[in-house]
């Protein structure tokens, strides 16, 4: 009997389904992803990844749609990953990014997927990233990655994403919002939403002034861009400048940013997975009970666990030489 063809060879061929079966082992720290990858990673890397993130209400997903149709105009395939915010009860995701993008998914240069933040199993930022080298090897030729919000597992995420677009909308004190959450310092592109409402000229005008205060010694210059998604004005301006950052960054150094990007993103996988491994059903959670019931402190536990992982970890190296 013919052995079974595997999933990174399906995949090559363009079997959707095994796309969407590979970016579930992803999601779900599946130990057969790891291999499936290994076979798929010299086509990794011909995609363009442009991250969207921003305070919820700016507009991102219709935004993501947008830039999507005018891609898909141009003859671009486009994938799309969407990472929405979990329902507490159901782990399900609640803002239904497919529905708002309901156009879209007839359109057979586009794929969308959407994934739930609750960061079971592989974690967000690891399944979004791997997601995305999926996609990258499927062969779409620009990758949305969408994410729900501005916190820290967002920042992680968009460690993905050759290009971050920050969007912003009038009337919802985002400016402020912006400066304080540091969105200011992960946006290549300022994008202010919902243009046509009150308020953003002074917006546009805001942020322009503070990226120019913020930012004088960077090599890339911030654009802030104005756009209503909803009524599909500025997209193409808001496509024109990730091009133009596009360029920027080819020019000064593409593998160079993507290997220190890598090194993120091999950094979180390391960290969740120890994190798994050390609290897990066979983990440490009961010697460290043990120990608190004995009278130690929780730094001095915790500082005799690293030295133990350090230990090992000296072992390990001196092996390999």
């Amino acid at each position: 009997m013919a052995a079974a063809e595997t999933l990174a060879a399906r995949i090559e061929r363009g079997d959707r389904t095994a796309l969407a079966r590979m970016i579930s082992w992803a999601e779900n720290g599946d130990a057969r992803f790891a291999g499936e990858l290994a076979a798929l990673w010299p086509r990794v890397g011909r995609a363009w990844r442009v991250g969207v993130t921003g305070p919820p209400g700016a507009g991102k997903s219709t935004l993501v749609n947008e830039l999507a149709r005018v891609e898909r105009s141009r003859e671009r395939s486009v994938g799309i990953c969407a990472v929405d915010p979990s329902s507490p009860f159901t782990g399900g995701a609640l803002l239904g990014d497919r529905i708002r993008m309901d156009d879209r998914t007839l359109d057979p240069g586009v794929f969308i997927r959407s994934m739930a933040s609750r960061g079971s199993h592989g974690g967000l930022a690891r399944a979004a990233a791997s997601a995305c080298d999926v996609l990258d090897a499927f062969g779409f030729a620009t990758i949305l990655l969408e994410t729900v919000g501005v916190g820290q597992a967002e920042y992680d995420v968009l460690d993905a994403a050759d290009t971050v677009v920050v969007v912003l909308c009038p009337g919802a004190g985002d400016g402020i919002q912006a400066m304080k959450a540091g969105l200011l310092e992960v946006a290549d592109v300022l994008v202010v939403n919902k243009s046509d409402l009150p308020g953003a000229e002074r917006l546009q005008s805001d942020l322009t002034e503070a990226v120019h205060v913020r930012f004088t010694k960077r090599a890339w210059a911030v654009p802030v861009v104005a756009a209503s998604a909803g009524t599909a004005q500025g997209t193409e301006d808001v496509l024109e400048a990730i091009a133009r950052h596009r360029a920027h960054v080819e020019s000064s150094g593409l593998e160079a940013a993507r290997r220190r990007k890598r090194i993120e993103q091999v950094r979180h996988s390391l960290s969740e997975q120890l994190s798994e491994r050390l609290w897990g059903p066979a983990g440490l959670r009961d010697r460290v009970e043990v120990e608190l019931a004995q009278g130690h402190s929780p730094h001095a536990i915790a500082a005799a666990l690293l030295a133990e992982v350090t230990m090992g970890l000296s072992k390990l190296s001196e092996a390999r030489r």
